[in-house]
């Protein structure tokens, strides 16, 4: 099973930046698909981000288009999410994922509030 760590969260104010980390091991980091996620209390986890193997390519939710950035290190084995321009709707915990295999971490909390 893959394993997961994710790093980075915090409090925030709005308009405020984080920058979030993953690190990724037992498995062929480079070789995958990575994306992040999201849950808000009480709401369904949703997808926030998606980037290639490669990280040539990456995909993000209309609502987080503009201000988030996803990026990978694939000598590291780190993934990563800059959150910039950060909103009161951005609060969640965040958690790293690779779609093709078995597993989560642990998640780490974003809490943005004034």
């Amino acid at each position: 099973q893959v394993r997961l760590v994710e790093s980075g969260g915090g409090l925030v104010q709005p308009g405020g930046s984080l920058r979030l980390s993953c690190a990724g091991s037992r498995f062929t980091f480079s070789g995958h698909e990575m994306r992040w996620y999201r849950q808000a209390p009480g709401k369904e986890r949703e997808l926030v981000a998606t980037i290639s193997s490669s990280g040539t390519s990456t995909n993000y939710r209309d609502s987080v288009k503009g201000r988030f950035t996803i990026s990978r290190d694939n000598i590291k084995n780190m993934l990563f999410l800059q959150m910039n321009s950060l909103k009161p709707e951005d609060t969640a915990v965040y958690y790293c994922n690779v779609p093709t295999l078995t597993g989560w971490g642990q998640g780490t909390q974003v809490t943005v509030s004034s």
